[in-house]
C-alpha cells in the first residue's frame, strides 16, 4: 500500500514536471496545481492512516519533479544561487511552486490522514502528538491561506476602459489584453486608443526580458490621446513567459521576426500602411535591426535609452563598477568583480554583479520625475497583471536574458546600421550612464536617415519616457508627427 500510494505522489511529480517544468506560469495551471495536490494528498493520507504522509508525499513528489524538468533551462530552475537575483529566482520559483503544489499536498495528506484515523478509530504513536487544537488550528490556517490564494490566483487581468468626461465610454476607443500568436507562440498585447483611427504605435520593451505594462498605463496614458498604443509583452517577458520554452529555439533571429509578423498583423488590423515602432532600452536594439529589415513597414523609430553595443556598455559598466568598488571601499564586490573578470560572460549571474550597482555608480535625483528611483518595479502592482504574472515577471526577465542576451555581443551599430530609409528619432537622458551615453554619441554622428532628430531631457536618466512622460509625449506629437514620419 505504501509504495502504490507513494507512486501516486511520484506520478503527480512527473505530470507537473513535464506539464509545467518552470512550475506553474498561468492562473489557471496554479489552480490546477493546487486541486491536483489536495487530492492527491488526500487520497494518500487516507490510505496510509498515517501523519507521515505529510513529509514522505511532498519529498516523492520532489525528487520526481527536479528528475522531470532535468533538460529545462534558467536561472529559474537551476541550482541555488548566493545573490540577490538568486534570491529571486528562490522565492519565485521553487518557493512560488511549494506554495501551489506542496503546501496544498501537505494539506491534503493531513486532512486524509486524520479521516482515515478518526474513521478506525486509530490512536496513531508512530510521531509525537501535538495537541489536537493546535493541530486543528494549524490545518485551518493552512486552508485559509490556500483558499485566499486561490481566490487571488483567479483574479482576471484588466485594462480601464478609455471613457469621455460624461465617464461614459468614448466612441471609437479601444481598450483590451488579448493575445495573439506570433511564431509559433501566444504572446501578450495591450492595445489602448482613444480613436482606432489614429496611427499605431507599437512599444517595445528593454530586457530582453522585460514587461511594462504597468509603466504604460500608469505614465503614458495622454499617448493614447494621439496614438493606438500597443505594448507587447515580448516571447518570454510577462505575460508572454508561458511561451519562452524551448529556450533554445530563442534567438535575436527569432526577435526581429516576431516584431515584423507582430508589425503586418497590427497593419491588418487597424488597415495601416505603416506604424511607429517606439523602443526602450534592448527595444532599441531591436526596432533598429526591424526597421534596418523591413523599412516599409514603419513611418518612423522612436529610440529612447537606445543601445548601440551590449558588449562597449557593457564593457564599461563593468571598469567604471571596479573603480566605484575601489572609492567605496567594497572589498567584497571588488574581488567578485575581479574574480568574474570583465564581460561578457556565458551566464547570467556575473551581469548581476557587472551591471546591477547602476544607482550607486551613476546616481542622479529621481524626485522631479514621474517615475522614481525602483523605475520598473513601481509599475507592477496594476490590474493590467494577473497575481501569476507579477510573481513571475522579474523570473521571465532572468531566464530570458539568460537565454538571449549572449547572442547580443556581436551587435554593434557603428559597424552594421548606420544607414535608413526611415526617419529615425531619438529621446535621451541627460542622466543617461557613461556607458550607454558614448557608444551612442559615437553612432548617432554616423546615422543618416530622411530625417533624424534627438532631443534630452532634463531630468531623465535611462527610462526618459517613464521619467519625464509629458515632455516625451510633447516630443512625439510636437516634432516626430509633424516631420511626415
Amino acid at each position: 500500500m505504501t509504495l502504490a500510494v507513494l507512486s501516486l505522489a511520484g506520478a503527480w511529480g512527473l505530470l507537473a514536471g513535464v506539464w509545467t517544468p518552470r512550475g506553474p506560469l498561468t492562473s489557471g495551471e496554479a489552480l490546477w496545481s493546487i486541486a491536483i495536490s489536495l487530492g492527491v494528498g488526500l487520497v494518500a493520507g487516507r490510505a496510509l492512516r498515517s501523519r507521515w504522509t505529510m513529509l514522505l508525499a511532498p519529498t516523492v513528489f520532489v525528487i520526481i519533479f527536479e528528475l522531470a524538468r532535468v533538460g529545462v533551462d534558467g536561472p529559474m530552475v537551476d541550482g541555488l544561487h548566493a545573490s540577490f537575483y538568486g534570491a529571486i529566482a528562490l522565492a519565485t520559483g521553487r518557493g512560488f511552486h511549494a506554495l501551489v503544489s506542496l503546501l496544498p499536498l501537505v494539506l491534503g495528506a493531513a486532512v486524509g490522514a486524520g479521516m482515515a484515523r478518526r474513521h478506525a478509530h486509530d490512536v496513531e504513536t508512530s510521531l509525537p502528538r501535538s495537541p489536537r487544537g493546535v493541530r486543528r488550528t494549524g490545518t485551518v490556517l493552512v486552508a485559509l491561506m490556500l483558499t485566499t490564494l486561490g481566490i487571488g490566483l483567479a483574479r482576471p487581468s484588466t485594462t480601464a476602459p478609455i471613457t469621455g468626461q460624461d465617464g461614459h465610454l468614448l466612441p471609437g476607443s479601444i481598450a483590451e489584453l488579448t493575445t495573439v500568436r506570433i511564431g509559433g507562440h501566444d504572446q501578450g498585447l495591450m492595445i489602448r486608443g482613444t480613436d482606432t483611427d489614429n496611427p499605431v504605435l507599437l512599444f517595445l520593451a528593454g530586457g530582453p526580458g522585460g514587461s511594462e505594462l504597468g509603466a504604460m498605463r500608469r505614465h503614458l496614458p495622454e499617448l493614447e490621446e494621439h496614438f493606438v498604443v500597443v505594448t507587447w509583452d515580448q516571447r518570454g517577458a510577462g505575460t508572454s513567459y508561458p511561451a519562452l520554452d524551448r529556450t533554445r529555439t530563442l534567438s535575436l533571429e527569432s526577435y526581429v521576426s516576431d516584431t515584423i509578423e507582430l508589425t503586418n498583423h497590427l497593419r491588418r488590423s487597424f488597415e495601416a500602411d505603416d506604424i511607429y515602432l517606439l523602443g526602450q532600452s534592448w527595444g532599441t536594439t531591436l526596432g533598429v535591426l526591424a526597421v534596418q529589415r523591413e523599412p516599409d513597414l514603419y513611418r518612423a523609430f522612436i529610440g529612447t535609452g537606445q543601445m548601440v553595443s551590449q558588449r562597449a556598455t557593457d564593457r564599461i559598466f563593468y571598469d567604471d563598477t571596479v573603480a566605484w568598488a575601489a572609492r567605496s571601499g567594497d572589498a567584497t564586490l571588488s574581488r567578485q568583480l575581479e574574480q568574474d573578470g570583465p564581460p561578457p560572460y556565458e551566464e547570467m549571474f556575473p551581469y548581476e554583479t557587472a551591471l546591477s550597482h547602476e544607482k550607486d555608480v551613476y546616481p542622479y535625483d529621481h524626485r522631479a520625475n514621474s517615475e522614481g528611483a525602483g523605475q520598473m518595479s513601481e509599475n507592477l502592482l496594476v490590474q493590467e497583471y494577473t497575481l501569476i504574472d507579477q510573481v513571475h515577471v522579474l523570473g521571465g526577465f532572468m531566464d530570458t536574458f539568460a537565454a538571449l542576451y549572449p547572442q547580443l555581443q556581436a551587435v554593434d551599430f557603428r559597424e552594421s546600421a548606420t544607414t535608413f530609409e526611415v526617419p529615425m528619432f531619438f529621446v535621451q537622458g541627460a542622466h543617461e550612464a557613461r556607458g550607454r551615453r558614448e557608444p551612442f554619441e559615437d553612432w548617432y554622428a554616423m546615422v543618416e536617415a530622411p530625417t533624424k532628430g534627438l532631443v534630452v531631457l532634463d531630468s531623465s536618466g535611462h527610462r526618459p519616457l517613464f521619467e519625464q512622460p509629458e515632455e516625451f509625449v510633447d516630443y512625439l506629437v510636437e516634432t516626430v508627427l509633424p516631420s511626415g514620419g
